[in-house]
């Protein structure tokens, strides 16, 4: 039988405990609205048998009960080790990304160290079983673990991207909507909650978010303005400062609705020029390297097979 080095036992076993973890952080999902204290007292009217809350306590998956809390108070661990600056910029760009998962800062660094670990871990199985020289083995254990380290930013800065996408798309229907709203004689806050009700995208949930935050107390000026900085978007920042000034000043809303809507498709229609103009360019490349090696083979494939079978291509050579 042959001998198995103990590194490598050791680092399998802690692949294997940190993909668990890296799943279990992955699959998570946003709560429920509804606390775990309501849901337990839910729970507790809804059985026949008066039962104890130890019982309802334990009816609860393992995951709930010991994995999850594991999770949070490593997180909670990772937060105090993390500058706060650090903490913030990441919580800015989780905004950004509207909040997918219900993720905060300290979540985001365990599944950045979570998939350090796993990719780590698994290049190094691999380079023990090849027998690589130490030197190789731990420059490529490096370079993969910060590659696995990166990855998480990676993907957060694909639903930045996409979501601001999903944005500007949205937003000149939703100025529209909002235009005949207070044409109509409702208020912005009355035409915005509207909004909210007829549309379903990124762009209701942000306009949610501000009547939320009005209804609270916030100003609505404050409430516009942590609206645009949670989305980076300029269409965006635009429509709000236009609708603080006309508050501000007294101008008719209808009118700077109506003029922003006719920007933004103005806009839009210049962005998709743009791109078709830039398609051919982007062809280029597929087109020269995929397709024309193709369509040469196709083509002359059969006439280089006849000339190997009527021996011209050898008496080529032999001359």
């Amino acid at each position: 039988m042959p001998n198995i080095n103990p590194l490598f036992i050791a680092g399998g076993a802690l692949l294997l405990l940190a993909l668990v973890l890296g799943v279990l952080v992955l699959i998570r999902r946003r709560p429920r609205e509804t606390t775990s204290l309501e849901a337990r007292l839910a729970e507790y009217s809804e059985r026949d048998t008066p039962v104890t809350l130890e019982e309802i306590e334990f009816s609860a998956s393992f995951a709930e009960r010991i994995v999850y809390p594991a999770l949070d108070r490593l997180a909670r661990f990772v937060g105090r080790l993390t500058p706060a600056r650090t903490l913030e910029r990441t919580s800015h760009k989780i905004e950004l990304a509207g909040n997918p998962s219900n993720l905060t800062p300290t979540r985001f660094f365990v599944i950045r160290i979570g998939a350090m670990i796993v990719l780590g871990g698994l290049i190094f199985a691999l380079v023990t079983i090849a027998d690589m020289p130490p030197s190789r083995r731990l420059l490529f254990t490096a370079v993969v673990a910060a590659l696995g380290f990166y990855l998480p930013v990676l993907w957060l800065g694909s639903k930045i991207r996409n979501r601001q996408h999903e944005i500007v798309l949205q937003l000149p229907n939703a100025l529209d909507l909002l235009m005949i709203c207070v044409e109509a004689g409702l208020g912005f806050d009355q035409a915005v909650s509207r909004l909210v009700e007829k549309m379903d995208g990124e762009l209701p949930r942000a306009f949610n978010r501000y009547l939320q935050e009005t209804g609270l107390g916030r100003s609505s000026r404050e409430a516009l303005m942590a609206m645009a900085d949670r989305m980076e978007v300029s269409d965006v920042t635009t429509f709000v400062a236009a609708v603080v000034q006309a508050r501000q000043l007294g101008v008719s809303l209808a009118t700077i609705l109506r003029v922003q809507s006719e920007q933004m498709r103005i806009l839009r229609r210049q962005r998709a020029e743009q791109k078709a103009h830039q398609a051919p360019v982007k062809m280029v490349f597929p087109m020269v390297f995929l397709i024309f090696p193709s369509i040469l083979i196709i083509l002359l494939g059969p006439a280089v097979l006849l000339l190997m079978e009527s021996g011209v291509i050898g008496a080529v050579g032999g001359v």
